[in-house]
């Protein structure tokens, strides 16, 4: 796959063919769902990595207006923030379903990337709207490396700067968010 191929058909989407935006879905689905794979990695949600997918697909296209998305990043962009508001919505749907569920404190270890109950995913959500308002990069970090599961080596490339400056926004963005969810 190239990354011009992704370009000129985001492009063509964005003029109004929604048949590019789904050959762009089509050509990236395997990297979608090794992405939902991993956000959904404890197995007890009643979510799996192929209804994520679609459900972000339809968040993305189904509205009938084709969104407009310049690049590969800004794709990727969109699908994981669609995603993030799948997963949160779904936890916001488990915790009313519970007596007393209220949001409780967490603590961020070395990697973001663990397995969250919906109290805490609750939380983080919060925090990362926050952490928006303020530093909207270290938003867009967060959410590229924790809900699409992206590695630094593949953000390079997409957000334009170093991995070591990335690794520093990301500790600096783990601390806010840990700041934010006191």
């Amino acid at each position: 796959m190239v990354t011009g191929d992704i370009t000129l058909l985001l492009d063509k989407a964005g003029d109004g063919d929604q048949e590019s935006l789904s050959q762009v879905y089509a050509m990236l689905y395997a990297e979608l769902r090794r992405t939902a794979r991993g956000l959904l990695r404890d197995g007890q949600s009643t979510l799996t990595p192929t209804v994520l997918v679609n459900e972000a697909y339809l968040r993305l296209c189904g509205g009938g207006a084709t969104p407009s998305l310049e690049s590969r990043k800004h794709f990727f962009a969109t699908a994981a923030q669609a995603m993030r508001w799948i997963v949160v919505d779904h936890a916001r749907r488990v915790l009313a379903e519970r007596h007393g569920g209220g949001l409780v404190r967490i603590e961020l270890d070395h990697e973001l990337a663990q397995e969250l109950r919906p109290d805490e995913l609750v939380a983080l959500d919060a925090a990362l709207e926050q952490l928006g308002r303020v530093d909207p990069a270290r938003k867009e970090l967060v959410e590229l490396r924790y809900f699409a599961g992206l590695d630094y080596a593949e953000l390079v490339p997409l957000l334009g700067r170093s991995e070591r400056t990335l690794k520093r926004e990301w500790a600096t963005a783990r601390a806010a968010l840990q700041m934010l969810m006191e």
